[in-house]
């Protein structure tokens, strides 16, 4: 499997590195397996809550509707046996850390050499959550979420507006995302792009670019 995407010639002189958060450095927020679980958890019919969360989730995403108004649309549009405040804690119980992707993710911002940024889609009050919960604010200075700027990936608008705040060329950049069409997407608004798998993969893909990735 090829994890380099990239998008010019030759060794660039990189500034700017973007991070994805969700299946990076954290585990995704509110995923199809995570939903399914609470399905089941919750005895809501899942192929009903689905179809409705397909038509809710890119309003919820894009800041255009909130939490409450995206869980009246997929799971209270009726009276259940359970509170919303139950149904969103265990949301939030959902968010967990990788640790090695944290640590490295830490190490790299630590140097300062690099203007560190997140380019993400999430739904405003789980972004923040997940921001202020697992101190994301520590190795990332600009959270470019879909939730803020109104934009999702793999749509180049939202990585066009990352360089255009940020003032940097795309063959200055690097985001790093693990699916692969968020990855094709930065591709496609000219910034060099890294297919997350893992971090020792991660770290030598990006040392091809020039980065100095601290000794693990």
């Amino acid at each position: 499997m090829i994890s380099l995407l990239f998008a010019s010639d030759g060794l660039n002189r990189i500034t700017a590195i973007f991070w994805d958060i969700g299946g990076v450095l954290l585990t995704n927020g509110w995923d199809t397996p995570t939903r399914r679980e609470a399905a089941a958890k919750f005895g809501i019919d899942w192929e009903e809550s689905d179809a409705r969360h397909m038509k809710a989730f890119p309003e919820f995403e894009t800041g255009r509707i909130t939490l409450d108004e995206y869980l009246g649309q997929t799971v209270f549009f009726r009276p259940r046996a359970f509170r919303g405040d139950e149904f969103k804690q265990y949301m939030r119980s959902c968010s967990r850390e990788f640790p090695e992707s944290r640590l490295f993710a830490d190490s790299i911002a630590s140097g300062g050499k690099y203007l560190i940024g997140a380019i993400n889609n999430e739904g405003r009050e789980l972004n923040e959550f997940r921001i202020a919960t697992f101190d994301l604010r520590r190795p990332i200075s600009l959270f470019f979420s879909s939730c803020y700027v109104g934009l999702r990936k793999p749509d180049a608008a939202i990585y066009r507006l990352a360089l255009d705040v940020t003032q940097r060329s795309g063959s200055d950049t690097i985001f790093i995302d693990d699916r692969p069409e968020n990855a094709e997407g930065a591709r496609n608004a000219g910034m060099n792009a890294i297919r997350f798998q893992n971090v020792a993969q991660l770290a030598s893909d990006l040392r091809n670019f020039g980065v100095e990735v601290p000794s693990r």
